[in-house]
């Protein structure tokens, strides 16, 4: 029986940080080894790698994309590598893959085939928002993209205060940077002044800031977070 390939899940970088900021050196030995890629997008995994400065030509190098959109067989043809003994890194286009960006259902099929898989230190910012934000670390929850239209983003904002109080729970979502101000604009309108909001922008970037505030002191100096990548915190 051929052994079988490992399925290396490799964070890629969130902000305009230094590789050897954000990444240990254990990452960079990883991907010189490995000449098989899925990756959500093909752009900037090629330009993540290349400012990683990897020993093997991205050329030479095969890439297979792993998005929504990929259909189950494409899915299946990356396993096949796997099952020939072939090492695989799965990359997204920020972050860590399987956490709110592709990369869970090549990591459920490598189980069910005895696969090996292994996570990869690097940034990601829904945990480095959450320590940085002074709220509980214990007991929290992501919801991912609230709802855009209006009426059901506001229904779903009072709902996340709600749990944040009931179960003393740390919430945690993001949005669409363009859509970043309709978001804020409502939680700040809709959520009572006691209750804490962190704003984690641009986190691991030249322009990072990380503030938490009551919603009565936001209220006074709304920011302008318009495009700019977002994680959201909520607790009583």
């Amino acid at each position: 029986m051929s052994k079988k390939g490992i399925l290396y899940l490799i964070p890629a970088l969130i902000g305009d940080s230094p590789t050897d900021f954000a990444l240990p050196a254990s990452t960079q030995a990883v991907v010189n080894d490995i000449r098989f890629y899925a990756v959500e997008n093909l752009r900037s995994a090629r330009r993540f790698l290349s400012k990683l400065k990897i020993s093997t030509p991205i050329n030479e190098l095969e890439f297979a994309e792993l998005n929504k959109r990929t259909p189950s067989n494409e899915v299946e043809t990356i396993l096949a590598q796997l099952l020939n003994g072939s090492n695989v890194g799965v990359i997204s286009e920020a972050g860590c893959p399987g956490v709110a960006d592709p990369g869970a259902s090549i990591v459920s099929l490598a189980h069910d085939k005895g696969i090996r898989v292994v996570p990869m230190v690097g940034p990601s910012s829904i945990l480095l928002a959450l320590m940085a934000s002074g709220m509980n670390g214990q007991n929290f929850v992501f919801h991912g993209y609230l709802p855009k239209e209006k009426h059901k983003r506001i229904k779903s904002i009072v709902e996340v205060e709600k749990m944040a109080y009931d179960l003393n729970q740390t919430q945690i979502f993001m949005e669409a940077p363009y859509r970043n101000m309709p978001l804020v604009e409502d939680v700040i309108k809709h959520c009572n002044e006691e209750t804490r909001l962190c704003v984690a922008t641009s986190i691991t970037s030249s322009d990072e800031r990380i503030v938490t505030r009551t919603i009565a002191q936001w209220r006074k100096n709304i920011p302008n977070i318009n495009k700019k990548p977002t994680i959201f915190l909520l607790s009583s």
